[in-house]
C-alpha cells in the first residue's frame, strides 16, 4: 500500500496568533522545505520590563547615541538579517507568515540604523499586552543590547506586562532575562491576554539616550 503522505493543514496567521495565546510558538529546522512544528518549552525565558539590566558599558555605549533607533521601517530586512546565519529556524514559510503579521499590525521591529545601515534590530508579535520576542541580531559591538535597551523602553510606556524570549541565553540573562515555569509563563500570559497594551505608543518624553537611563532604575 502506498505511504501516506498527507501533510498536516498549513499555518496561516490567524492560526499563528491562536498558537501564540496558547503559549505555544512556531519553529523550524531552516530548510526551505521543512514543516514547522509548535514548541512549547518546560521552562520559558522572560525578560521582566522592571528588571532590565544596563551595565555601565552599556549605558556608555547608549549615551553616545551613533545609532538612529527606529520602529517599522524595515521589518523584512530585521527578519532576514534574523535568519543570516549558519543555522537559523526562519525558512521562507515562517518569514512569509511574519510578513503578514506585520501587514496585519501584530508584528513589529525595532531597528538600530548606523548611516543608511541596518546594523542591529529585534522583532516580535504582540498580542493584548504580551510581547513575544522572535529574534534579534548584531552587526556591530552592543547593537542588539541596544535595540533591548529601546525595546524595553517601549513596551514599558505601551502599557505591556509580558516580554516573552522563548528561551534563555547567557547574552539575555547578563541583562535581565529569567527563567519560569511553564505553569507561571501560562498564568503570566493569561493575565497579560487579558489587557491591552500599544506597541506603537510614544512616551511623553522624548526618547533619547538620556530618557532611557533616567527611565531604568536597573542601571549599575
Amino acid at each position: 500500500m502506498p505511504k501516506d503522505t498527507a501533510k498536516s493543514p498549513p499555518i496561516t496567521p490567524e492560526l499563528l496568533l491562536h498558537g501564540y495565546a496558547q503559549g505555544i510558538f512556531p519553529m523550524s529546522h531552516g530548510d526551505p522545505d521543512d514543516e514547522i512544528f509548535w514548541v512549547d518549552p518546560t521552562d520559558r525565558g522572560i525578560m521582566p520590563l522592571d528588571g532590565f539590566h544596563i551595565s555601565r558599558s552599556l549605558a556608555r555605549e547608549i549615551r553616545k547615541e551613533r545609532y538612529l533607533i527606529r520602529v517599522d521601517t524595515d521589518f523584512a530586512g530585521v527578519v532576514r538579517a534574523c535568519a543570516d546565519r549558519p543555522e537559523t529556524w526562519i525558512n521562507a514559510e515562517i518569514f512569509n507568515l511574519y510578513m503578514m503579521l506585520h501587514h496585519m499590525g501584530f508584528a513589529h521591529s525595532l531597528e538600530v540604523i548606523e548611516g543608511n545601515t541596518l546594523v542591529g534590530g529585534v522583532y516580535g508579535v504582540t498580542l493584548g499586552a504580551a510581547f513575544f520576542g522572535e529574534s534579534m541580531f548584531s552587526r556591530r559591538t552592543n547593537a542588539s543590547k541596544i535595540a533591548l535597551a529601546y525595546l524595553v523602553d517601549r513596551l514599558r510606556w505601551g502599557g505591556f506586562e509580558l516580554f516573552d524570549t522563548q528561551f534563555i541565553t547567557k547574552h539575555l540573562a547578563s541583562l535581565g532575562a529569567i527563567e519560569i515555569s511553564r505553569r507561571e509563563y501560562h498564568k503570566r500570559l493569561g493575565r497579560a491576554l487579558q489587557k491591552q497594551a500599544d506597541f506603537l505608543a510614544q512616551p511623553p518624553e522624548e526618547v533619547s539616550a538620556s530618557g532611557i537611563l533616567q527611565r531604568n532604575t536597573q542601571t549599575s
